[in-house]
């Protein structure tokens, strides 16, 4: 038995939700399908997938082995495309898409440097806080920063990053600082409307907690958010790279820092590895060397603050 084509027979069978459609996007016959998932179970002895007459579900051994088979096909695609254009010159689009003020701090800087050290590779670099269909948008890849629920793109982590919740020390004069997240039911919240509804969420000893936050400012844009929060506005919840600097400077204090949620991971995400084309290859290598070492160096800064 293959068994890299046997595991990529099997990804297929979990991306496409079922046997017949794995045989027609790989173009194997259905028999084939069913033979290829039969001799790979027997091979490793548990079984992957749960079949009935309408659906297949992953048991838990198959879904370990999804994730397990996703990192090494990549590895092996990966290895053939760097040998295969080793040396070549790189040319040709490419759209990549970025949270707004992820894109404008990381991601177009990365990008522009990229494309004066190639300079026939066309960079197209299109910013949203609102979640892109890269398929539909015929989009090469993105930057994701939260749980990826799409299965079939193929991510690469890069970073994590913290929510935290900060006010001006103006306000927490007028207020004082909170000692538990409920505290902020009764005090002014700044809403960022891309965020999920004014629920802030916490965790308190293991447990998750959601809190409905109110205030009298809504913002379709992160950065007039920080703005209102530096304004002395209220409260204001953010990912830490994007207000790193103003509690390195003071303008902005942390808290609630016991109760925060856990970290989440920033990743490069990309429909498939298949045939990708080389300059895209190297675009997501660039942005792994380049956007890594800065996420990190933020991170430790801040950690540091707040010690």
């Amino acid at each position: 038995m293959d068994k890299l084509k046997a595991m990529a027979t099997f990804v297929a069978i979990a991306d496409h939700g079922g046997l017949s459609a794995a045989a027609r996007a790989e173009n194997m016959s259905l028999p084939t399908v069913v033979r290829v998932l039969a001799n790979l179970e027997e091979k490793l002895g548990v079984r992957l997938i749960n079949r009935s007459t309408r659906r297949i579900a992953l048991t838990d051994e198959g879904r370990r082995y999804l994730e397990s088979c996703r990192d090494l096909l990549q590895a092996v695609e990966e290895a053939e495309i760097s040998l295969r254009d080793e040396g070549q010159d790189l040319h040709g689009p490419i759209v990549i898409t970025a949270p707004v003020l992820f894109g404008q701090m990381y991601v177009a800087p990365a990008v522009t440097r990229f494309a004066r050290r190639y300079p026939k590779v066309r960079c197209t670099v299109s910013l949203s806080d609102h979640m892109r269909n890269l398929l539909e948008e015929r989009i090469d890849l993105g930057i994701r920063i939260g749980l990826l629920e799409d299965s079939s793109l193929i991510a690469q982590q890069i970073g994590k990053v913290r929510r935290v919740v900060v006010a001006s020390p103006e306000y927490l004069a007028q207020v004082g600082p909170p000692a538990h997240p409920r505290h902020l039911l009764g005090a002014s919240c700044i809403a960022f409307s891309a965020a999920a509804q004014s629920w802030w969420s916490f965790d308190d000893q293991g447990q998750t907690i959601s809190l409905p936050v109110q205030g009298n400012l809504e913002f379709s844009h992160v950065v007039c958010a920080i703005d209102a929060c530096l304004a002395g506005a209220g409260f204001g919840m953010f990912f830490s790279y994007q207000i790193a600097d103003h509690i390195k400077a003071g303008r902005l204090l942390p808290v609630l820092e016991d109760f925060e949620p856990p970290q989440r991971p920033i990743s490069i995400v990309y429909p498939h590895a298949h045939l990708m084309p080389a300059r895209t290859h190297a675009l997501i290598n660039w942005l792994k060397d380049d956007i890594t070492p800065l996420l990190k160096a933020a991170s430790k800064s801040l950690n540091a603050v707040g010690e």
